[in-house]
């Protein structure tokens, strides 16, 4: 972890009061932040949007009073959690965790579990968490270099991301191919792409 790199942030949600202390305190362990919570309606109540930019996972009991485990997954799923959810199950709840896995959740842990398996799982949903962040940043970043392109510039652009040479550009836009030329050479600059091989990358990750 760099000095930049924020502390993973992992919610809990059980009802079990000792299986939260338990988990907080096995988490804090290897250095991660752990916010528990005994229902549902407790945990979208202290965070009723999802932290932004930092890395972690969701850890849901899914029996739990009121709101249960698969019920608050799939609201946070129309929310648009970019979260990784792992699901923690009891041996008759098996199904439920696998009905979770369809519905998007990150992987299951299985009650009573090892420490080590537990951590294991924790630590892979926060490498996704940490991709999913980067992508997130990057496609920002591509945003923003789309956007600074004037409309002559997004013109020449779109025509060659068709891959249509500097001459037809150039008749289709009644422009010298000289002035083609120095639009092509300001796009790659503001878009910061070495090739039209890589710029056309970039646009992919956008579109």
């Amino acid at each position: 972890m760099t000095t930049t790199d924020p502390t993973p942030l992992i919610l809990v949600i059980d009802d079990d009061e000792a299986m939260r202390r338990s988990m907080a305190f096995l988490f804090a362990s290897v250095g991660l932040e752990t916010r528990a919570f005994e229902t549902a309606s407790a945990f979208l109540e202290a965070f009723p949007e999802e932290p932004q930019h930092r890395p972690g996972a969701v850890v849901l009991d899914v029996r739990m009073p009121g709101m249960s485990g698969l019920e608050l997954q799939r609201l946070l799923v129309e929310r648009g959690c970019a979260l990784p959810i792992v699901v923690v199950t009891g041996h008759g709840d098996v199904p439920m965790a696998v009905a979770a896995l369809k519905a998007g959740a990150f992987d299951f842990v299985e009650k009573p579990f090892k420490e080590q398996h537990l951590l294991d799982t924790i630590e892979a949903a926060i490498r996704a968490s940490r991709e999913r962040l980067a992508r997130g940043a990057r496609r920002r970043t591509l945003e923003d270099r789309l956007a600074r392109l004037g409309k002559r510039e997004r013109e020449v652009l779109d025509r060659l991301l068709e891959g249509k040479p500097n001459k037809v550009i150039a008749f289709e836009l009644d422009l010298s191919i000289k002035t083609i030329e120095a639009y092509r050479a300001s796009v790659m600059t503001k878009m910061e792409a070495g090739s039209l091989a890589e710029l056309t990358r970039m646009v992919s990750e956008v579109e």
